[in-house]
């Protein structure tokens, strides 16, 4: 399952992510984890030091090996620099499955052993200030982009991203490439505005979209959400000892989270089951192409200099094709 978390700055959108992906590997699922956010505190979330977290590699500084390793013999790439952060795979494109060795995993993931479980972690990297002026932060974020339209997934399997705060991932296709998204929203009007923004742009793409209320204190909280939010409020995250503690540096083990909080996991994990259940391989390849002719048009045939829409394989359809192959 592809899973998004998303929400505004300061709304705990990380640490619910992190804790999340701590309750994936306690149940020993297999799980990748994407700091894709401005702000790269995931790391720490889940355990390193700020000095571990800062050393980890960047996806973005290895976009161009990256997009080697997924270019394949697809006949219709005629090589790596001609690839766009939205090109889609064809036949011949090499194809990202969760639970294998490759070179983009060498190059970039690193093992997290946590105290029930382990993750592999990926960083899109922090925003420098060599950065400033010259670049933007979606150019980092652009390699997850490339990462899940090549990513074969199956159930039980789990791709996490810790999405930059805000309504920020609108700038590309990404909102579209995951399975469900979660919007952590706190019980406020900014809180909420998040949502209806999401909500609105979302909405034509067929967006899986739940809402998980923090720091919601009591009935009346609980009350101003489901005004806001309806139907698409899933749960909501209440206070946490276990939380305060591990946000002084402390890393007390999952199992004494606080067990209604550990039930508010076990939700968010059926809620991705059954979105699994739900996905469609032909819409999703077809929005993939939808964002690539779009960004083509708009800048990237003038920056690479071909017409990018010549690398759209009409009749490849991501994950079915493959199922199909391996007899599923």
């Amino acid at each position: 399952m592809k899973i998004a978390f998303v929400g505004k700055g300061g709304s705990g959108k990380t640490t619910l992510s992190a804790l999340f992906i701590r309750h994936l590997a306690a149940a020993g699922s297999p799980v990748i984890a994407v700091d894709a956010d401005i702000n790269q505190h995931l790391g720490p979330a889940l355990g390193l030091t700020d000095e571990q977290a800062a050393a980890l590699p960047s996806l973005g500084s290895h976009l161009p090996q990256i997009k080697e390793h997924l270019r394949g013999t697809n006949p219709l790439i005629r090589s790596a620099e001609e690839m766009i952060k939205t090109t889609p795979p064809g036949r011949g494109s090499r194809l990202l499955r969760i639970v294998e060795e490759n070179p983009v995993y060498a190059a970039c993931a690193r093992p997290i052993a946590l105290d029930e479980g382990s993750v592999r972690l990926l960083a899109t990297g922090a925003f420098t200030e060599e950065d400033l002026g010259v670049a933007c932060y979606h150019s980092k974020v652009g390699a997850v982009e490339l990462l899940l339209n090549h990513l074969v997934d199956g159930p039980e399997e789990y791709f996490v991203t810790d999405m930059t705060a805000g309504s920020d991932s609108f700038a590309s296709g990404l909102f579209t490439r995951f399975d469900l998204t979660f919007l952590v929203a706190e019980p406020t009007r900014k809180g909420v505005s998040v949502y209806r923004q999401y909500k609105e742009y979302a909405q034509d793409f067929g967006v899986r979209l739940r809402v998980v209320g923090n720091k919601v204190q009591g009935p009346d909280d609980l009350a101003f959400l489901r005004r806001e939010v309806g139907d698409d409020l899933l749960t909501t995250f209440g206070h946490s000892d276990w939380v305060r503690r591990l946000e002084r540096g402390d890393e007390p083990a999952l199992r004494t989270l606080e067990p209604a909080n550990r039930t508010v996991l076990e939700q968010l994990k059926a809620e991705a089951d059954a979105a699994h259940r739900m996905r469609d391989p032909r819409r999703y390849t077809e929005q993939a192409v939808h964002f690539h002719l779009r960004n083509a048009e708009s800048w990237g045939n003038a920056k690479i200099g071909i017409d990018l829409a010549t690398q759209v394989d009409a009749d490849f359809v991501l994950g079915a094709q493959q199922a199909e192959a391996a007899g599923v």
